[in-house]
């Protein structure tokens, strides 16, 4: 429990010691006085996030420090806020990091501010308050149900509905049929066939001028005649031997690129057909890009990818029938699974509603009448209920708890289920 707490130059306080005694303590006064300053002590203190706007005017840092008793030990925390710069932690007297005190803290203080009771409002903290105090185990629901969302995932992603499935199945024919066909071998195919297109639609000019340009090198005074009259001016000048190799592999890289330019001219035709047949596949390959990639390689890779999606498709009878027998399973073992969880539900709401109604006899709500509703299984709709007036039928606590009702209720709920922390603080 917190038995002491020290303040300097926090909000309105200049500095504060305070003792406290053990069981309920409630502190009191006007708008202003600095009450909700002391939950923002005790809350830096467990590491809440620290505000330089929080330190009193005029100074220079502010300043926490408590002292938290349990029946093992004793521990002293502390938190200094600046004005500027980084808050500072300790430990029993030692710097510490923030998440270190947030880890002492969760065991030491339970801290619920001006509109915490506002959360009990709703159905999922409802529902996660009586599952905390019944210990039902919910990991074979959550389990049952997410396998159930698989398996009715993969049968969506099989193909939907029957008209869908056919729709597709007649797409993914068309496009493999037309992909394969088109007898893809190579994904750098297009640019071949655009250097063939090159050469058969310009056949004689290529021709024409290969030719000259071998002639030019093996004519008469051509390239590889002068380097021969270099070879013949120095080859009897020993001096020059290592010139007259050099030229002499000069020239018979001439020759041979000047035969094999003459070969290359012999081998240019011009073939309309063979042009014409260039071009039909040139076109067909424009559009399948335009189709389904924007290069053969995606291209190929479509046709692929559909192939494989077409044989599942085509295979669907077997596969949905597998699916649907391992749906009806899953379906039997979540019926099964929330069967275990409503009646665990069920058995223990009124226990809680006594528990929860005993401790409000205690905070000037002596009459009041506390039920929980549980839903069919398995059981998450459900709802606190109260009769704060006698003869009053228990309703939600939305439609009949004021504020002041709320705040009694949740501390009552807190009562019950609380385990760790020996220091509840409201504010």
């Amino acid at each position: 429990m917190l038995s002491e707490l020290h303040i300097e130059n926090l909000g309105v306080i200049e500095k504060l010691d305070l003792t406290i005694g053990e069981g309920l303590v409630a502190l009191t006064g006007e708008t202003g006085a600095g009450k909700t300053m002391l939950v923002e002590a005790i809350d830096l203190l467990v590491g809440g996030r620290a505000d330089a706007s929080v330190v009193r005017t005029g100074c220079e840092e502010a300043r926490v420090e408590g002292r938290f008793v349990t029946e093992e030990s004793e521990v002293i925390l502390c938190r200094v806020v600046p004005v500027t710069g980084r808050s500072r932690a300790y430990v029993n007297g030692r710097l510490a990091t923030v998440a270190q005190l947030a880890e002492y803290g969760a065991g030491l203080v339970d801290l619920h501010g001006q509109h915490a009771h506002q959360s009990l409002l709703g159905t999922s903290a409802q529902r996660l308050a009586l599952d905390h105090f019944c210990g039902v185990d919910l990991e074979p629901l959550r389990n049952s149900r997410a396998r159930l969302t698989e398996i009715e995932a993969l049968l969506a992603t099989l193909g939907g509905d029957e008209r869908a499935r056919a729709r597709e199945i007649d797409l993914l024919r068309f496009q493999v049929k037309e992909i394969t066909d088109a007898n893809l071998q190579s994904p750098t195919e297009d640019e071949e066939l655009s250097r063939s297109e090159d050469l058969l639609a310009d056949a004689v000019a290529h021709r024409e001028a290969l030719y000259a340009a071998a002639s030019a090198l093996q004519d008469d005074d051509g390239a590889s005649d002068g380097v021969g009259k270099s070879v013949a001016a120095i080859s009897h000048r020993e001096t020059f031997a290592l010139l007259v190799e050099r030229l002499k592999n000069v020239q018979a890289e001439i020759d041979d690129v000047a035969r094999e330019m003459r070969d290359v001219a012999e081998s240019i035709e011009e073939d309309p057909a063979k042009l014409d047949e260039v071009r039909q596949r040139r076109h067909l390959l424009v559009d399948l890009r335009r189709k389904y990639g924007e290069s053969l390689s995606e291209v190929i890779a479509y046709g692929s990818d559909s192939g494989l999606r077409l044989n599942e498709l085509e295979g669907f009878e077997a596969r949905a029938a597998t699916l649907d027998t391992d749906r009806s399973a899953a379906i039997q073992q979540l019926r099964s699974a929330e069967k275990v969880v409503g009646e665990a539900r069920r058995a223990s709401a009124p226990k809680l509603a006594k528990a929860v109604q005993q401790h409000l006899r205690t905070l000037a709500m002596a009459h009041a009448i506390v039920d929980v509703s549980v839903g069919d299984d398995p059981g998450d709709d459900v709802a606190f209920l109260l009769a704060a007036n006698p003869g009053s039928p228990p309703l939600p606590l939305t439609k009949v708890a004021s504020g002041g009702e709320l705040a009694r209720t949740m501390l009552a709920l807190r009562l019950v289920l609380t385990e760790g922390p020996a220091t509840l603080v409201f504010d």
